[in-house]
């Protein structure tokens, strides 16, 4: 734990794999999880309709177990978000929410 998911535009400023790459990083070295449980995948889109003056997007849903503190998962938004202005356009919308699934519903194999 946690599954992030990076949400795109097909027209990343950079590779998506680099970003997987920044975004994984950035979560482990938040010192919330360790880096074996971390798992990271991005989904690109071609189509999509974005407000005025964007020019694409990057969307990062991190799905965590229910327990950590608001300060916790404000600190790791924060962390991430910080992470896509370094390595975005500044014409691209950025966005983080963090996510928390339930012990007792969520199952693995």
């Amino acid at each position: 734990m946690p599954h992030i998911i990076i949400e795109h535009s097909e027209d990343l400023p950079l590779l998506p794999q680099v970003l997987v790459e920044k975004i994984h990083t950035t979560t482990f070295e938040s010192g919330l999880f360790d880096l074996e449980t971390i798992k990271t995948r991005a989904i690109a889109y071609q189509h999509y309709q974005l407000g005025v003056g964007k020019e694409g997007f990057i969307h990062i849903a991190v799905n965590i177990m229910a327990g950590r503190s608001i300060e916790q998962k404000q600190k790791l938004s924060e962390q991430l978000l910080a992470c896509l202005q370094t390595y975005c356009r500044a014409s691209d919308s950025l966005s983080v929410n963090i996510y928390e699934m339930n012990h007792e519903i969520y199952r693995k194999n």
